[in-house]
């Protein structure tokens, strides 16, 4: 049984999305006197959290410091995972860099030191993609101030509603053929429920403040695998025709200039580039007792169903119980 946190109160920024839905289910069934704070423009977007007990969704915008700090007031830690995957270099700066700072500003004036921060594995400030070289940047902003941190580097995430495994599963339901940049790309996806078990165990734990964690699955695979896979289990296994990097930016550029967010950008095929692997240098999963769980163990699941969220629940269970 994992122990009762002791915090009475952490604030959960990005708390309403992918990864932070799974982390507020752990955190609430971690301690019955722990008070989870997220905060949200649109109260709606946390809709999917508020029968949590102990969980206070907020009206609050993080970019505005005053703002984060009324919010921080009153917490005992701090969880970043607000991110972007798309957007403009100005997008990309004002999320993963200028954020981090004012967030560090924000808990100076509320007085919290503890900060978990998810950042992504590849990152550097001479990464090829705007994406991994401001997650770099903004590391650095929040090691160089006065924080207990922690900061998880984590491979690309999969789980019932990924944008990683689902896009693939549903471009084959549509294309007679998949066209693949990057094919050879190298990926070590890891189960959002995995990152999430690491965020509560680095909150438990004060001595894993000052760490660099990076959270991968027990496989690696290229990016040719996941797509074939994507779409054996969704029942629409397309071939493949592999194109040159060339073709591959033009049709990400196409992707970028239809209407709404885009299925891929330049920038992510700028990310493949980088190898989504460990590099063996810094601690994993298992040096905060979480055993990987496989790919082929959970995305059957929900790409084979149409209720996959509810089918994830036993897993969920499970892994809490261990």
């Amino acid at each position: 049984m994992t122990p009762p946190l002791p915090l009475r109160r952490v604030a959960v920024l990005g708390g309403s999305g992918f990864v932070g839905r799974a982390l507020c289910e752990r955190l609430s069934a971690s301690s019955a006197s722990l008070r989870i704070v997220v905060p949200t423009r649109r109260l709606q977007h946390a809709r999917p959290l508020w029968p949590l007990p102990a969980l206070d969704v907020l009206q609050a915008d993080v970019h505005d410091e005053r703002e984060l700090t009324q919010v921080l007031a009153g917490c005992d830690a701090v969880v970043n995972l607000v991110a972007i995957l798309h957007g403009s270099a100005d997008e990309f700066e004002r999320v993963h860099v200028a954020l981090p700072r004012r967030l560090a500003q924000a808990c100076a004036a509320a007085g919290v030191r503890r900060v978990v921060h998810l950042s992504a594995l590849g990152v550097a400030s001479a990464a090829p993609s705007h994406y991994l070289a401001t997650k770099a940047a903004g590391e650095a902003v929040l090691q160089q101030a006065p924080l207990a941190l922690t900061l998880l580097r984590p491979a690309v995430m999969f789980g019932a509603e990924d944008h990683f495994m689902n896009l693939f599963a549903r471009l084959q339901a549509v294309l007679p053929l998949m066209p693949l940049a990057c094919a050879g790309a190298g990926f070590q996806p890891v189960w959002v429920d995995d990152v999430a078990a690491a965020i509560v165990a680095c909150l438990l734990r004060p001595e894993s403040a000052g760490e660099v964690y990076e959270c991968a699955g027990p496989r690696v695979y290229t990016l040719s695998r996941l797509v074939h896979l994507a779409g054996q289990w969704s029942g629409h296994d397309r071939p493949q025709l592999r194109l040159p990097l060339w073709a591959g930016q033009l049709q990400a550029l196409a992707l970028e200039l239809l209407p709404g967010p885009p299925l891929m950008s330049r920038d992510n095929l700028k990310s493949m580039q980088v190898p989504n692997i460990p590099s063996g240098q810094r601690p994993g999963l298992d040096a905060l007792g979480i055993r990987p769980t496989a790919l082929e163990a959970v995305a059957p699941l929900y790409l084979g169903a149409q209720d996959g969220r509810a089918r994830l629940e036993p897993l969920r269970a499970a892994a809490r119980r261990g």
